[in-house]
């Protein structure tokens, strides 16, 4: 089994998506490797990874990206760490990550997500914490033509979310960021755990619309998209909504 250049696994909970690398049985995607490749289907699992480094370990020669699969980066060197996922493809999923076992400004504070090896795509490196703030919550697009990884990239919709929450700043004028002090880990009283929505675009390989992005879209407009906002609240007991 082919194996990504970073070696260490974290444990993680998903919501709205059967159990970590756990076949269903509408599930004919047999690859469980974020570094293969593969084509899927409405409702298949889609394994795919996301890194935790410094920015500057994901850029190749100081020229260009590479991916995490890739084993010209130094990334098992750097004190860096993946997490996996496994998502039915065409499902709106929460990811979360605890942040009372792990802190993403210890590694780097950054993150890319992942997957494929020949047909490789990865995500642009998004900031996540440092010693002062923490970005605690993100929307993950996963791109697919012809059922095969285009694109994976970050959503952003600007700080309205945190507008004139005094526990929260907002960063590039993109991102709303808590103070690290209030953090639990660090002694505060907010949860930080990671928390990102997945969702999903494009056609599989019988060329079905994969349509789960827009209906993310379509929820920000409506009283139910808060209805899942407080599914992660619930996952993390942080006091805030961010989504």
């Amino acid at each position: 089994m082919v194996k990504p250049a970073v070696c260490f696994l974290i444990l993680l909970m998903a919501a709205a998506m059967p159990p970590l690398l756990v076949e269903s049985s509408d599930d004919t995607n047999h690859a469980y490797s974020p570094c293969s490749d593969t084509k899927v289907q409405v409702s298949d699992g889609f394994t795919f990874g996301i890194a935790f480094a410094p920015r500057q370990s994901f850029i190749f020669n100081n020229s260009h990206q590479l991916s995490p699969c890739d084993s010209r980066l130094s990334l098992s060197n750097s004190n860096s760490r993946v997490a996996l996922f496994r998502p039915k493809v065409d499902e709106i999923s929460l990811l979360t990550i605890n942040s009372s076992s792990f802190s993403p400004d210890s590694v780097g504070g950054y993150m890319v997500a992942f997957a494929g090896r020949k047909y490789a795509a990865r995500s642009l490196p998004a900031f996540v914490a440092n010693g002062t703030y923490a970005v605690t919550s993100f929307t993950l697009v996963l791109e697919f033509k012809k059922g095969r990884l285009q694109n994976l990239y970050w959503k952003r919709d600007g700080c309205a979310q945190c507008s004139g929450k005094s526990n929260f700043v907002c960063l590039n004028k993109q991102d709303c960021a808590i103070n690290t002090n209030n953090c639990k880990n660090r002694g505060g009283s907010v949860d930080c755990s990671l928390g990102i929505q997945l969702a999903f675009s494009g056609t599989d390989k019988h060329l079905s619309a994969l349509n789960s992005w827009y209906e993310v879209e379509n929820l920000r407009q409506y009283s139910l998209f808060g209805l899942y906002s407080n599914l992660r609240d619930s996952l993390t007991s942080q006091y805030n909504k961010v989504f």
